[in-house]
């Protein structure tokens, strides 16, 4: 597996606006000086996590980007979904189940499956919530 700029700025961004939630609607501009992100690669992970529905809009002088639901309830496999093609450990396991001519006879597909079972399970885990404020990981 390998997160790409993209799914770890998509990330930054999503704990951007769950930082400031009494700002409302935060512009793209702002996001953009605040995590050093250029403006023109912001719009399009910021199109993606519309698409799947993880942001809000709104438009206008006071409009911009916010979360939809709580901190809580965005598992970062669901933020990383959104933005990457897959986060599989090989190229033979897709979305739609193996991509591999040679599947039936695999002697590695069950590991590879189980890893990115593990994966998947691991980052649906992990909640932005859990990211803001590190407890996860304190003892």
């Amino acid at each position: 597996m390998n997160v790409t700029t993209k799914g770890r700025y998509a990330l930054r961004v999503m704990l951007d606006l769950a930082r400031h939630p009494d700002e409302g609607f935060i512009s793209l501009k702002t996001i953009a000086e605040r995590q050093d992100i250029s403006m023109k690669y912001l719009e399009s992970i910021v199109g993606a996590l519309k698409k799947a529905g993880l942001v809000e809009s709104s438009r206008g002088k006071e409009g911009g980007y916010a979360l939809s639901r709580p901190p809580e309830d965005y598992p970062v496999g669901e933020i990383l979904r959104s933005t990457e093609d897959k986060l599989a450990p090989v190229s033979c396991i897709t979305a739609d189940g193996v991509a591999c001519a040679q599947a039936s006879a695999c002697l590695t597909l069950p590991m590879w499956r189980e890893l990115d079972e593990l994966t998947n399970r691991y980052l649906d885990s992990v909640s932005l919530r859990d990211l803001l404020t590190g407890d996860k990981w304190r003892n």
